[in-house]
């Protein structure tokens, strides 16, 4: 039956039994019209309205629960389907709405690989161009200075140009750091664990953060666009702690469980509270999306956050490059990051 059918039944009904009381009761209306008389005509008109609004609440009861569905549905969290149940229309249209989510996540995944592999060929050109060309250009400036500075007779300025050379030299750093960030020579080279060594052992140097790590032995092997995936998670979460969550201390592990490996990145910050889910966080959950993995952030129950990411993925032998443990940086309060 059509959910037409299905109200117009449901009012017939009220309608029905409220002439057939009419019909049989002894009941009479006067002209003009008596207190008693307009007082049961009342009461019964309340009685089918009250009656009428309780059959529409059950049989609208899935409707309901689609639009509370709809309001909140986010395809970057797959899953999300509602129960099929009801009868007439009602299984059909949230046989549709389900279908609608799977085509939705199905398209969605798709576009978010284009745009991540189009993301990532572009992280490379800039690296390429910030190594090669940039990274050439102060290399050349600072043997310039270098030989300026040996040939300058007056002590003040060879002063001026030994601290033009450390400025030189700190900028061609920085340049190097920003072009390994763009691009994880080390994840291509030595693999997914020396990859998260590396780049825990940078925020540690570059936050004073105590990075405390632990990698399982035994991982998996993993395709490179999943160990990709999870070394950008790491990179993001681990960014964001620095900036946002005032925290003193990082857990940093990437372990097995029964289906695949969870990267788990928790801190002592301050929490995200009430805040609203920003670009890294959704350029994460887009990312999972695309390894078919899942993201989850919540708070810590002693305090700050904890972001975990499950990939799963068919276990074989183990990588080459195995397990590394252990505590990265120094104590002191770093720069704070949250989620």
């Amino acid at each position: 039956m059509s959910l037409f059918w299905r109200i117009f039944g449901l009012n017939a009904l009220v309608l029905g039994g409220a002439t057939a009381l009419l019909l049989w009761a002894p009941v009479t209306v006067s002209v003009p019209v008596l207190f008693t008389e307009a007082s049961v005509l009342l009461g019964g008109l309340v009685v089918m309205l009250v009656a009428n609004a309780a059959l529409l609440r059950v049989g609208l009861a899935p409707l309901a629960r689609l639009n509370r569905r709809m309001s909140t549905v986010d395809v970057l969290r797959p899953g999300q389907r509602l129960p099929v149940s009801g009868h007439g229309g009602i299984p059909d249209l949230l046989h549709a709405f389900n279908d609608m989510l799977d085509r939705l996540e199905r398209e969605r995944a798709t576009s978010a690989a284009r745009a991540l592999s189009a993301q990532e060929s572009e992280r490379r050109r800039i690296a390429r161009e910030l190594h090669d060309e940039v990274g050439q250009s102060l290399t050349a400036v600072l043997m310039d200075l270098k030989r300026a500075a040996d040939r300058a007779p007056d002590p003040g300025l060879r002063g001026e140009l030994a601290q033009a050379q450390e400025t030189t030299r700190a900028s061609l750093d920085e340049v190097r750091r920003l072009a390994h960030r763009l691009r994880p020579g080390v994840l291509e080279d030595l693999g997914l664990i020396s990859a998260l060594t590396a780049l825990a052992t940078e925020v540690s140097d570059h936050t004073g953060l105590v990075i405390d790590r632990r990698f399982e032995a035994g991982l998996p092997v993993l395709d490179e666009q999943t160990e990709l995936v999870l070394y950008r998670v790491a990179q993001e979460s681990l960014t964001n702690v620095a900036r946002h969550a005032g925290a003193r201390r990082i857990e940093l592990s990437l372990v097995t469980y029964a289906g695949g490996v969870v990267l788990r990145i928790a801190d002592d910050g301050r929490g995200t509270g009430l805040a609203h889910e920003g670009a890294g966080i959704r350029g994460m959950r887009e990312r999972a999306l695309l390894i078919g993995a899942t993201l989850e952030i919540e708070p810590r129950a002693a305090g700050g956050t904890e972001v975990s990411l499950t990939v799963p993925v068919q276990k074989t032998s183990g990588r080459a490059d195995g397990a590394a443990g252990g505590r990265v940086g120094g104590g002191g309060a770093g720069g704070g990051g949250g989620l």
